[in-house]
C-alpha cells in the first residue's frame, strides 16, 4: 500500500474540526486506500475500533443501506455515547439524498464525518446548499510520477520508471498486475464505470456513442486549444452531427466525472481571463493511452498533461497564458504568488530553444519564470529563466 503522505497529511490536518471531510476525484485514484491509511493512523493514535464506522457503498453488502432513513438509523444506534465516532462514508452518490444524513450526523455531538464521491455534481444542488460552510473539500489525483517511482525497484533508472508511468499512468492498482492484457482489462473497467454509470446512466443517455466520440476527441486533443463549437464542428465533418449545446453538455459531465481537467487561458498583458477556447487534460495519461490505443500520441503534450497534473497536485490554481500573439503553456499561482512554466520535449536545437524562450522573456514583471524539458542536462538559466530536466523536477 502506498502512502499517499501529502493526501493523507491534509486529512490528519482537519481531523476533530467541525467541518466534514469531502475527498473527491476519479474512480480507483485511491480514496478508499486513503480512508485506509488514516483509519489506521486513528488506532495507533488510540482510537479504538468501536469509535470507527466504515461503510463503502461500492459494497453490495452495504446495498439496504443507501435509503438514507435506514442509513441515519443504522448509524445512529452505533454511536459511541461517550467517546467521539469517526465515520467514513465511501461512494456516497451511490445514496440518493445522502445529505441529509450527513447533515444530520453532523450536528449530532462527538461526530467526525469523512465521505468520498467520484462525480463532483453531487458535491452540487442540495449539499452545496445545505452544508455550505461546513465542508471542505480534499481533491485527489492519481498517483504523481514521485510516488509511482517509491513503488518500483531502486534499480530502475529514474528514466525508465518515467517510460513506464507516461504508458501507464497512475491509478494505484496498475502496479500489482504484470502482464500488458490484465492492465487493459483494469483500465477497461474503470472507463467503462465513469461513462456508463456515472455519466450515461445519470444523464439518461440512449446513444453513447457520442459521448465515447467526444471522449475520443477530447483525449486526441490534450494540450490544444478548443471549444465546444470546435468540437461540435469537427465530429460533424466526421459525419457525426452534433449540436454544440450537447457538447457543452456532454463535456461537463466529463468534468464532473473527474475523467477531464480545465486550464481556462489567461491574457497576461490585459490581465483577464479570456472567454474565448482553453485547454482540457485527462487525469490520468495511462487511460488515454487506452482510449487511444492504436493511435499515434503526442508525447509532447502527454508531458505538458503531467506537469499540468504535477502542478495541480502541489496545490497551484493553473492557467493557460497568452502575451500578445504568444503562449504560455502555464501560469501557477497560490498564496499570491505567480510562477510561469513552458514545457518542452527538448530544446536541444537552438531555434527551439528561442521559441520557448520567447513568451518567457516578454513577461515584464519579476516572478520565476521556468522551462522544463525532457533533456539530460544540469539546471541552468537563461537570462533569468530556470532549464529544468522534467524529471528532476517530478522528484523534487
Amino acid at each position: 500500500m502506498i502512502t499517499r503522505i501529502e493526501y493523507l497529511e491534509q486529512i490528519k490536518k482537519f481531523k476533530d474540526k467541525e467541518l466534514i471531510k469531502v475527498v473527491t476525484g476519479i474512480r480507483r485514484c485511491g480514496k478508499s486506500t486513503l480512508f485506509k491509511l488514516f483509519q489506521k493512523y486513528l488506532i495507533e493514535n488510540g482510537i479504538e475500533k468501536t469509535q470507527i464506522i466504515n461503510i463503502n457503498f461500492e459494497d453490495i453488502a452495504y446495498e439496504h443501506l443507501t435509503d438514507y432513513k435506514i442509513l441515519y438509523k443504522e448509524i445512529s444506534e452505533r454511536l459511541n455515547k461517550d467517546k467521539k465516532t469517526y465515520i467514513f462514508l465511501d461512494e456516497i452518490q451511490h445514496v440518493a439524498k445522502f445529505e441529509k444524513t450527513v447533515d444530520a450526523l453532523y450536528i449530532k455531538e462527538n461526530t467526525d464525518i469523512y465521505i468520498t464521491g467520484s462525480n463532483a455534481f453531487f458535491l452540487s444542488g442540495e449539499l452545496a446548499t445545505l452544508l455550505s460552510g461546513r465542508y471542505v473539500e480534499i481533491k485527489m489525483l492519481p498517483l504523481s510520477f514521485k510516488e509511482y517511482s517509491s513503488a518500483l525497484p531502486d534499480n530502475i533508472s529514474s528514466e525508465r520508471k518515467f517510460s513506464q508511468y507516461i504508458n501507464e499512468g497512475g491509478f494505484p492498482y496498475l502496479l500489482r498486475l504484470e502482464d500488458e492484457q490484465s492492465k487493459k482489462d483494469y483500465l477497461e473497467g474503470i472507463y467503462n464505470t465513469i461513462v456508463l454509470k456515472d455519466i450515461a446512466a445519470r444523464k439518461k443517455l440512449t446513444d453513447v456513442s457520442i459521448l465515447e466520440s467526444i471522449i475520443k476527441y477530447m483525449f486526441d486533443n490534450v494540450g490544444n486549444l478548443t471549444s465546444p463549437k470546435k468540437i461540435s464542428d469537427t465530429l460533424t465533418s466526421y459525419g457525426r452531427k452534433v449540436s454544440q449545446p450537447t457538447v457543452e453538455s456532454y463535456v461537463s459531465s466529463l468534468l464532473d466525472s473527474f475523467i477531464l481537467k480545465k486550464s481556462e487561458r489567461y491574457d497576461v498583458s490585459g490581465k483577464q481571463l479570456l472567454k474565448t477556447q482553453c485547454k482540457y487534460y485527462v487525469t490520468d495519461i495511462g487511460l488515454q493511452r487506452f482510449i487511444l490505443s492504436g493511435n499515434k500520441r503526442n508525447i509532447g503534450h502527454n508531458i505538458e498533461n503531467i506537469v499540468y497534473l504535477e502542478l495541480i497536485r502541489r496545490g497551484y490554481k493553473v492557467y493557460t497564458g497568452k502575451i500578445d500573439n504568444l503562449e504560455i503553456d502555464f501560469i501557477a499561482e497560490r498564496n499570491g504568488f505567480t510562477y510561469y512554466y513552458q514545457v518542452s520535449m527538448s530544446v536541444m536545437d537552438n531555434a527551439v530553444l528561442e521559441r520557448e524562450l520567447k513568451p518567457l522573456n516578454k513577461i515584464k514583471d519579476n516572478n520565476p519564470k521556468f522551462l522544463l524539458t525532457m533533456d539530460l542536462v544540469p539546471e541552468t538559466s537563461h537570462n533569468g529563466i530556470r532549464q529544468i530536466n522534467i524529471i528532476d523536477w517530478l522528484l523534487s
